[in-house]
């Protein structure tokens, strides 16, 4: 059999509450955040096929945590996906049921990682030497009982090796979504950092990214940092690094 590459398209999809479904080809998914009361034991994601011809699929489920400043996924069984694999019809549209085996109250937050990998067919006649797969990334977020969910967070800029860090430390019970991100400096100088999406810090978790600035940036000292969280508008300051 002739050996054929794969090109792996991935596409992480960070929506926020209020955005509209994502797409790329002919697939379309929504909704692309998922957020699931204490006490809901499921929730859905739809899947529409927009092309002439049919659709494959698998869905994944990922425990999503974040260790040594890193992202991490495991695969678990506290959220099942049904169907795992799907085969959509032209012009049609099929659910995902998520179902939590181990619903219940939790102090803290829950989160996962639902992957949906768009698949070719093996004896499809139009493939070529070059597979193309789109794989999406759908966060699903299972809310803390008692009292509203809230994140703390604590922001450092500091160096390593040679390189400006961004250290974000979230206390909370809570995700913390980062958005649009501009740092400025003692002297008014301001550094765009992201203008859209920037990423997430779990509940309880640290997050650590090297910042998109120039090694010689003028980043010593107190910041402000303006920055969206949970799609709010916010000003705060950096603390003594690490």
């Amino acid at each position: 059999m002739t050996a054929r590459r794969t090109l792996l398209l991935s596409m992480l999809l960070l929506g926020i509450a209020g955005m509209g479904p994502a797409a790329a080809a002919n697939l379309q998914i929504s909704p692309v955040t998922i957020t699931m009361r204490a006490e809901q034991s499921s929730a859905g994601i739809t899947l529409q096929n927009l092309g002439d011809t049919p659709l494959f699929g698998q869905v994944r489920v990922f425990l999503w945590d974040q260790a040594n400043g890193e992202e991490a996924l495991t695969p678990t069984q506290e959220l099942v996906a049904s169907p795992p694999i799907v085969e959509i019809a032209a012009n049609s549209r099929q659910t995902i049921r998520l179902v939590r085996t181990q619903a219940g109250p939790a102090p803290q937050e829950r989160t996962y990682r639902v992957l949906i990998d768009e698949v070719a067919r093996d004896d499809d006649p139009a493939r070529s030497g070059v597979d193309i797969r789109l794989r999406y990334s759908v966060p699903v977020f299972v809310l803390p009982s008692g009292v509203p969910g809230k994140e703390a967070l604590d922001w450092q800029v500091y160096r390593k090796d040679g390189e400006w860090m961004l250290r974000v430390q979230n206390s909370g019970n809570f995700h913390a979504q980062i958005g649009s991100l501009t740092l400025t400096n003692q002297a008014g100088k301001d550094f765009v950092i992201s203008s859209g999406l920037f990423g997430y810090v779990l509940a309880g978790r640290m997050r650590v990214w090297r910042l998109p600035v120039p090694k010689d940036a003028a980043l010593q000292g107190p910041l402000a940092i303006a920055v969206n969280v949970n799609a709010k508008a916010s000003v705060a300051r950096n603390s003594t690094p690490p």
